[in-house]
């Protein structure tokens, strides 16, 4: 797809996103409330009591009744169908011809549980801040613009081996 058509497409979403749910888009919204809602599950007295999941379960309500998982599912589907539509949907890693499946495996698990930390520690995820943020003008969604993609070149030169 060109990834102008595609950025404006996204665009559309978000402005539709805010006009319907009063919330930008964003991805590790969907991640904790599929934890909470399984500690719920496991342990009810626990999660009430706990001060990361009683603001989720004290109304009684289902962590997993929210857009936000909604929105992944989709993601989900879109990405299947889309992969399936263009004879794109196989299974491989995909990765550089220097190291291991193995290799490239522990890596992306690696760098799955660092996002989980650093969303819950930023108190979202960088698409969620970069493009939420910027759509409502707000100064912290520059300056995490401005933080993702310096982040990410300062540390592409220690990774580099993983991918080149």
């Amino acid at each position: 797809m060109n990834p102008y058509l595609a950025g404006f497409i996204i665009g559309l979403m978000l402005i539709a996103a805010y006009y319907f749910s009063g919330e930008g888009l964003g991805g590790s919204g969907a991640f904790k409330k599929v934890v909470v809602a399984t500690i719920n599950g496991v342990n009810h007295n626990y999660a009430l009591n706990s001060a990361y999941c009683s603001p989720l379960v004290s109304e009684g309500k289902s962590p997993l009744n929210s857009w936000l998982i909604f929105e992944i599912i989709g993601v989900i589907f879109g990405a299947i169908l889309s992969a399936a539509y263009f004879g794109r949907l196989n299974f491989k890693v995909g990765k550089s011809p220097k190291i291991t499946n193995k290799t490239r495996i522990i890596a992306a698990i690696i760098g799955g549980i660092l996002w989980g930390i650093g969303s819950q520690l930023g108190r979202g995820c960088t698409s969620g801040l970069v493009m939420s943020g910027m759509a409502v003008n707000a100064l912290s969604g520059y300056i995490g613009l401005a933080a993702v993609f310096g982040g990410g070149y300062a540390f592409a030169y220690f990774f580099r081996k993983l991918w080149i």
